[in-house]
């Protein structure tokens, strides 16, 4: 309850403040970031692990800016760095309280054992790996049903870390296009994205599934 309460009181002070507004906005927060001078990248940093634990505020424009200010590779330290933290946060919470929490809800049980049924610790690492490199699955959710499940925690931040990697460098070394598309182009240039980055993995599942037959 302490921490659900504390984070309760962030988002509004965030609010109230006007800092969600700003996070929302590319424009303003690039502007807001260059200013900073060498407390950019630790502002980009918090930034990130806020996002993803708090998951009204998005991570995504974050990341561009990250890119379009310092860079890809710069950008991608930073951004990946935030993101393996808050990741672990929001794993580490669902973790030590998810469990009293799911408990209450209605079909706890049947949820429970869905999460719990036979899975390998190498499946679920594959599962959350997969999903670090889709840009429309929510960082955040996974991360926390990620909590849920018997997955074994350094097994979780490898995945994370491994899958994290090559989506944050694609999207800081496209930061200056992602900035300054529309919204439609932004989404074609994600599936793009989400495409290429799946592609070894699309490319292991055949090789199994011929192995198989």
């Amino acid at each position: 309850m302490a921490a659900l309460v504390a984070l309760i009181i962030i988002y509004w002070l965030l609010h109230s403040s006007g800092m969600i507004a700003i996070l929302t906005s590319k424009s303003e927060l690039r502007y807001l970031i260059s200013q900073l001078g060498w407390l950019g990248p630790v502002v980009i940093v918090a930034l990130m692990m806020l996002a993803i634990v708090m998951s009204p505020i998005p991570s995504g424009p974050i990341a561009m800016v990250a890119g379009a200010v310092y860079g890809p590779v710069p950008g991608t330290i930073y951004v990946v760095l935030g993101a393996e933290a808050g990741a672990i946060i929001a794993f580490s919470l669902s973790r030590f309280f998810g469990y009293q929490v799911v408990q209450r809800l209605p079909h706890a049980q049947t949820l429970m054992t869905w999460l719990h049924r036979d899975r390998s610790q190498a499946g679920l690492m594959i599962i959350v790996f997969a999903s670090r490199l889709v840009p429309f699955i929510s960082f955040d959710a996974v991360s926390y049903a990620a909590g849920l499940t018997p997955l074994a925690f350094w097994r979780f931040v490898i995945a994370t870390l491994a899958g994290v990697i090559p989506m944050a460098f694609v999207i800081t070394y496209f930061s200056e296009a992602l900035i300054s598309t529309n919204s439609q182009g932004m989404a074609v240039l994600l599936i793009l994205i989400t495409g290429i980055t799946l592609l070894p993995l699309l490319a292991k599942v055949i090789q199994l599934y011929w192995r198989g037959k």
